[in-house]
């Protein structure tokens, strides 16, 4: 499977020293590469914790500011995204622990809804049912995602749509492998299980033809057929 790894930004060790250099110093370029490179995984890593679009906004923008400020910090001992995976997963547990003690507090403040992490779709054809169909397929893998126990959805995010490995995703997360593996494999089961329940009715729309290609068949076999459209009540 293809990692999700491949739309962060590849640097050597040698580009990457350069660039936090530069961000150290404060140049603004330096930053938004450095941002831009990293933000779609800790937004999918915060929001497989906190499930809340505007939560997880806020939370990455604490995490940047924190994690910008200790930049000089930074030893080179893991990649650069890995550190910045670390401290955005430990602001998101430590935002979700506050939210937590606040429901305790306050038992009559309702939960905070979860959102869909609308991922992007890419398409090359211009065909509305099928553009329809894969926004409900992906629908019904974040909702499931969602669904998942919180110990278990951070693991499946890290593993399956951010493509990280046994051994990343157990030092992201301080946890043996064997248990990486374990709650993953128990992820799946639980997501494979949601899936079938509800993708039956998605099925009876599979190979969708209709609209516009529909049409265009349609009027296409009426051409070659040499049918008049003055004949058409004469039948």
């Amino acid at each position: 499977m293809q990692s999700a790894q491949n739309n962060l930004l590849r640097l050597s060790t040698e580009d990457e020293t350069s660039l936090i250099g530069r961000a150290i110093a404060g140049e603004a370029d330096a930053i938004r590469q450095i941002i831009k490179a990293n933000n779609q995984r800790l937004y999918r890593l915060v929001r497989a914790i906190l499930r809340s679009n505007a939560e997880t906004e806020d939370v990455l923008q604490e995490v940047y500011l924190r994690a910008f400020a200790s930049l000089a910090s930074f030893q080179g001992q893991s990649s650069l995204s890995t550190w910045l995976s670390r401290i955005a997963v430990n602001g998101a547990l430590m935002r979700l622990r506050a939210q937590k003690r606040l429901k305790r507090a306050s038992p009559s403040i309702s939960s905070i809804d979860a959102e869909i992490i609308p991922f992007p779709l890419s398409s090359s054809t211009n065909d509305p049912e099928r553009e329809m169909a894969q926004r409900q397929l992906l629908q019904l893998v974040e909702q499931a995602t969602d669904a998942l126990p919180e110990t278990f959805r951070i693991v499946f995010v890290a593993r399956v749509i951010e493509g990280l490995s046994v051994e990343e995703t157990a030092a992201l997360l301080d946890l043996p492998p064997a248990t990486v593996k374990t709650r993953l494999h128990r992820a799946r089961k639980l997501i494979r299980s949601r899936l079938e329940e509800e993708i039956g009715p998605l099925l009876l729309d599979a190979f969708p033809f209709a609209g516009a290609r529909c049409d265009r068949l349609t009027e296409a076999v009426i051409h070659r057929l040499g049918v008049s459209e003055f004949n058409q009540g004469d039948v």
